[in-house]
């Protein structure tokens, strides 16, 4: 029999607060690490591209290279347009523009909101996902 007060138990995943942060200007490190916290996001993010454009869109891919030239980030645009890809060598600088649908959420949220109608009485608790923007 296992005795479970002894397994290791990993420490909790803090959630970096990231709506709203810009990298301008932005190093190529700083760019790459930039880029690889716009894959984690739930949200929307936009690239400033060196020549003047801007995408809008869910980051859903990236592929890191030797160089910025071989390195490409791939987003679903916000307007629907179909994927693209975007060599970090064009990106001038990224901003996290759109509500983190993740921010906030978490498993033990959900239980306390589901013990919490128990203990009210409710029957045939469901639980609904907030409404997105």
């Amino acid at each position: 029999m296992s005795d479970f007060d002894s397994l290791e138990v990993v420490p909790g995943f803090e959630h970096e607060q990231l709506q709203g942060r810009a990298w301008e200007n932005a190093t190529p490190d700083e760019l790459r690490e930039g880029l690889e916290k716009a894959f984690y996001y739930r949200g929307d993010v936009t690239l400033n591209l060196k020549d003047g454009r801007t995408v809008e869109g869910y980051v859903f891919d990236r592929r890191p290279g030797s160089s910025l030239e071989d390195s490409a980030v791939r987003l679903l645009p916000k307007d629907g347009s179909g994927k693209i890809t975007v060599r970090y060598s064009e990106i001038a600088g990224l901003a996290f523009t759109g509500r983190d649908t993740a921010a906030g959420k978490s498993w033990e949220a959900w239980v306390k909101k589901y013990w919490e109608k128990k203990r009210a009485g409710e029957k045939n608790i469901q639980l609904e996902p907030e409404k997105l923007d």
